[in-house]
């Protein structure tokens, strides 16, 4: 049930987060200090902030409604949000660039992966749908 709820929490964040970036791509000025200085670079940030989040999204709703893809979905998950925690950690100390987005990014990446692991190591095969 854990499992379930967690996708179905993540669904919203994801596919939200990545529908309005691809809708307003130049929001992420403002929020994150990135902007695009050509019509590929606002192509770039639609498809990377909008259609990859989107897709994560689209990937969590589909391990709520199906239990085939619980397993799938936090292993993508798992790896997606653990890769991007790594990477902002490590980016945010060679560039010194713990500012306030960041930081809450690094609390949400670290604090999702962590759950995705814990949920595919505690989770009965039944609820990984194995």
């Amino acid at each position: 049930m854990a499992i379930r709820w967690f996708l179905a929490l993540s669904t919203p964040i994801w596919l939200g987060y990545g529908i309005y970036c691809f809708l307003e791509p130049g929001s992420l000025a403002g929020a994150a200090g990135i902007e695009a200085l050509t019509a590929t670079g606002t192509t770039e940030l639609r498809a990377m902030y909008g259609g990859l989040q989107a897709a994560l999204g689209v990937l969590c709703l589909c391990g709520v409604l199906w239990v085939s893809m619980r397993r799938p979905a936090l292993v993508a998950l798992s790896f997606m949000t653990g890769g991007l925690a790594l990477a902002r950690f490590a980016a945010a100390f060679v560039d010194g660039s713990f500012g306030e987005y960041s930081n809450f990014a690094l609390v949400f990446e670290v604090t999702s992966s962590a759950i995705a692991i814990g949920l595919l190591r505690s989770g009965s095969r039944a609820e990984l749908g194995l």
